[in-house]
């Protein structure tokens, strides 16, 4: 399955990409598991998306969880909690 994965705010910094397609492996079927297979790229990787980070994901544009189901051609993404006053 290949889909879009996005990289907002710090993220993009970290791990120096904004957007990228994705050919996922078939073990990859929800957000949670997108977020742990990516965290394998490496440290930087790691750090960024790892599970003490307070992340937010969507997915389709619709925010999401780590349950959510992943379908081919699925924009992902990833983003840093906002706040405003």
């Amino acid at each position: 399955m290949i889909i879009t994965v996005l990289f907002f705010a710090s993220l993009r910094e970290s791990v120096g990409i904004g957007r990228e397609q994705i050919s996922l492996p078939e073990s990859v079927t929800t957000a949670g598991e997108l977020r742990a297979f990516l965290r394998t790229r490496g440290p930087a990787w790691d750090g960024a998306l790892g599970s003490a980070r307070a992340l937010r994901v969507a997915v389709d544009q619709v925010m999401a969880d780590d349950s959510t189901p992943l379908a081919p051609g699925a924009e992902v993404a990833f983003f840093p909690p906002v706040t405003g006053g």
